[in-house]
């Protein structure tokens, strides 16, 4: 079997680009059965029309194809079950074995758990059509955070992995308000492999599948495969010299493998190396793509390295981290951020595309591009303009970190360096979290790790900076700064301001004690004028009144201010009047209490918080 470029006209014809009506163009490696001939393209990638849906069979599992990216060789599909008339759901795990197909990494799993003993307390989505009074059926993003809220998956009978691709134009508000089956219909993406038909396109031609070989080809494959043989039996007899000898080559190589991609052997999370899961870009690659890492290239810098514009050969505008310097602790962080990224993946964080190796002249990561620059630069720097950024686009902002962090934090990660410099966002101001190079991997059996106090001062978690103990709410302190950002305008440090509120934190905590919320906000986000912003602005500071408390046992989890973010979003409490709402429930270990009474205005958020240790100062706005 050999791709080959049509050049006779009928087969030129026959094989001109077609749709099924719904859909994308299916052209090669693709082709439509009974409108097309079988060598317009790769056996397994037959195409039928079923009224104008364009489908593709995999593993005896049919698939309704929504979109086809020739460029980068995936395509975007629905499983066709979704849209059955009764209990549309995953019967079994996606099966590409001895396909050309693979998922694509930027999936993300919806886990359906089928028959579970108890109803979770955490964000489903129920599948009512297989449950009962005594069974739980559901789906649930991120199952090894439902397992963190003490939920028991081994009490449920069956569990289904349905792959998921959430566009960054759908948003995390609009992905909660989704049943199951919404979800399923933004379907998944798939890789395949074929052979490339870009020369051919290129001089004017159109590539098909030569099913039958010539008796030159076959004499060809022929002699090859003679030759193939005899090399692989010299390699095996070379390997077995060298056991011979002492060299231990089997043992060695088993051995390096084995520690290299089993994450659960890596002791200190920081010094993983996750080499064998990125695209490993070559220097003089990334050098091109900045036009020799030209200045007037350069989008500012980012933790340990300055950041670039490149355009990649395929025509991918990305951002290349050039890190200052190539030593063992520049390496350590470079590892760090590789670790980080290619085994985390959320809508709000910013993707890892690739890097250059290790043991490159140069240390290079290469991200997605995000135009649209940080939230600081929005807020007080280059790009700020009074009312340009609303209040309802601050809340989003708010609520997407808050999301990713999150994730990180339900994935045992700890950012380490939250801050508005690291909040990037697109054209349609979405957010995508990034600089990894201080995130660390936090084993998920201690309460804390002992580490030297980094990050960025007027966030940095007091606690974290006296004990050298992080844990994940030192991130919940800093975003507790971001808060207070989004609502002032301010930044989080300036020796401009007057000495007692050259800390950001401390004038925030300042004002909000003594009931000047009024003080602190941006004039243009309409405090004074529009109640229902009064309101959700001050439920706001309240949350990062909490976020900014000096104990860390006093302020909530990042689940818990989300959980807090999304009530305010939704207006919930929008009688506003001192209205109390228990928007965070006691956990099951003794020993918590409610935070005392708050003095009361007419426009108070009453919001009970609770937490690990004894009542806090609390908040008069």
């Amino acid at each position: 079997m050999a791709p080959g470029t049509l050049s006779d006209d009928s087969h030129f014809e026959a094989c001109m680009p077609r749709s099924c009506g719904n859909g994308p163009d299916i052209s090669y490696p693709f082709w439509i059965f009974e409108e097309q001939e079988s060598f317009c393209g790769y056996p397994n990638f037959e195409i039928t029309c079923k009224g104008k849906d364009p489908i593709l069979k995999i593993s005896e599992e049919t698939y309704i194809v929504r979109d086809i990216f020739y460029n980068n060789n995936s395509l975007l599909v629905v499983n066709a079950v979704v849209h059955e008339g009764y209990c549309p759901t995953p019967r079994e795990n996606v099966s590409l074995d001895r396909t050309p197909f693979s998922l694509s990494p930027d999936n993300v799993n919806l886990s359906f758990l089928y028959y579970c003993e108890g109803q979770p307390t955490y964000h489903t989505y129920p599948v009512n059509c297989a449950s009962n009074t005594s069974f739980h059926s559901f789906a649930v993003f991120h199952k090894e955070a439902l397992e963190n809220t003490n939920y028991s998956i081994d009490s449920c009978r069956t569990l289904i992995e349905s792959p998921v691709y959430v566009d960054n134009d759908v948003s995390f508000v609009s992905l909660l308000g989704m049943n199951y089956t919404d979800v399923l219909k933004l379907g998944f993406v798939l890789n395949w492999t074929a052979h490339s038909c870009s020369n051919c396109k290129r001089s004017g031609g159109r590539c098909g599948f030569d099913h039958g070989y010539s008796l030159h080809t076959k004499l060809l494959i022929g002699f090859c495969a003679a030759a193939g043989g005899i090399l692989i039996s010299c390699a095996v007899f070379y390997f077995w010299l060298q056991r011979r000898r002492g060299k231990g080559i089997f043992k060695s190589y088993f051995l390096t493998s084995k520690n290299s991609l089993d994450r659960s052997s890596v002791v200190d999370g920081e010094k993983g190396d996750s080499f064998d899961f990125v695209h490993v870009f070559t220097y003089k690659e990334l050098e091109e793509a900045t036009n020799n890492f030209d200045s007037n290239r350069e989008l500012g810098d980012g933790g340990f390295g300055t950041v670039y514009y490149g355009k990649l050969r395929d025509g991918r505008a990305v951002a290349v981290k050039r890190l200052y310097e190539h030593n063992y602790k520049r390496v350590e962080q470079f590892m760090n951020e590789v670790e980080i990224l290619t085994r985390l993946r959320h809508q709000n964080l910013v993707s890892l595309y690739g890097s250059t190796s290790k043991h490159s002249r140069e240390l290079l990561l290469v991200y997605e591009y995000i135009s649209n620059g940080t939230v600081a630069d929005h807020l007080h720097g280059e790009l700020a303009k009074p009312g340009a950024l609303s209040w309802h686009i601050r809340l989003e902002i708010a609520i997407e970190t808050a999301s990713a962090l999150t994730y990180l934090h339900a994935s045992d990660t700890i950012h380490r360096d939250v801050k508005t410099n690291n909040i990037l966002l697109d054209k349609d101001f979405h957010v995508k979290v990034a600089d990894f190079g201080l995130s660390r991997l936090f084993p998920s059996d201690v309460t804390h790790v002992s580490t030297a106090p980094q990050g960025t001062p007027g966030y940095v978690d007091p606690e974290y900076h006296q004990c050298y103990q992080l844990t994940s709410k030192s991130d919940v302190f800093s975003f507790g700064v971001v808060l207070i950002e989004l609502i002032s305008s301010k930044p989080a440090v300036d020796i401009t301001r007057h000495r007692h509120e050259i800390n950001l934190r401390n004038m925030a905590i300042n004002k909000i004690q003594n009931g000047a919320l009024h003080e602190l906000v941006d004039p243009s986000l309409g405090f004074e004028s529009n109640n229902k912003v009064r309101r959700m602005i001050t439920g706001v500071a309240e949350v990062a009144f909490r976020c900014l408390q000096n104990e860390k046992d006093l302020r909530p989890t990042m689940a818990q201010v989300l959980e807090a973010l999304m009530v305010i979003k939704n207006d919930d409490y929008k009688k506003g009047n001192a209205e109390e709402m228990d928007m965070f429930p006691a956990e099951e270990e003794g020993g918590l209490l409610k935070s005392g009474p708050m003095p009361r205005s007419p426009d108070s958020v009453m919001i009970k918080w609770v937490s690990n240790g004894s009542s806090t100062t609390t908040p008069s706005f």
